[in-house]
């Protein structure tokens, strides 16, 4: 989609939402509506609105989509299982794309992984993760879409916590020889700001439905 579109962002002045506004508009879309700590501001109805903020800010989330009819981009981390039934309820009326992380690396970290574990399967497994002092989940949304890839396994997973870090993760699989390591590492939070670029332009193509960063990049027929 190359036409440029009007944007809402919820936690517009957290640190991922601060990203999403300045690569947003750098691209020559326009904020037209934000809703964080210090309120609301609305100059026109956005074409898609993005929630980077904090799972008790949902039920406002969902009015503006109520109010505004439009797709949903929702990066929030630390969602439960009835937050998730909210959003595919909400899906059956405008799209919604939900993931812990919109990172292209991660999305290949994920599908190698996949890879691995069907040829490594009597293999010891283990997750790491670190991010930034402030970060309120432990562990992450993405350490927990890793662990996801091995339903029915005890996979152990550390976190830690540590001064400006954006977020790296590492899967380990260790046999009786040898150990197999995969790492991504953040090294800028834009990365995540250009995965919900991508998203929010997939979104505005569909009619509906609940859409994954994984069927973003790798399902475009979907």
């Amino acid at each position: 989609m190359s036409k440029n579109f009007n944007y809402g962002v919820i936690g517009s002045s957290g640190r991922l939402g601060t990203e999403v506004v300045s690569l947003f508009s750098e691209k020559g879309n326009s904020l037209v509506f934000s809703f964080d700590i210090d309120g609301e501001m609305k100059e026109d109805k956005p074409d898609v609105l993005i929630d980077c903020s904090l799972p008790d800010v949902l039920p406002k989330t969902f009015k503006y989509i109520e109010e505004f009819n439009v797709p949903l981009v929702i990066a929030t981390t630390g969602l439960k299982e009835s937050d998730f039934e909210a959003l595919r309820k909400l899906s059956e009326k405008v799209p919604v794309i939900q993931s812990y992380n919109y990172s292209v690396g991660i999305q290949v970290l994920l599908k190698l992984a996949g890879e691995a574990k069907e040829i490594l399967k009597d293999w010891d497994v283990e997750i790491s993760e670190t991010h930034h002092r402030f970060k309120k989940d432990k562990p992450s949304g993405t350490a927990k879409m890793i662990e996801g890839l091995f339903e029915g396994k005890n996979v152990n997973v550390s976190s830690l916590r540590l001064g400006n870090i954006a977020g790296d993760h590492t899967i380990s699989f260790g046999g009786l020889g040898e150990i197999l390591s995969i790492t991504h590492r953040a090294t800028s939070r834009r990365t995540f700001a250009e995965g919900i670029l991508i998203s929010s332009e997939y979104a505005l193509s569909k009619n509906n439905g609940f859409y994954s960063f994984t069927d973003v990049l790798f399902n475009k027929e979907k």
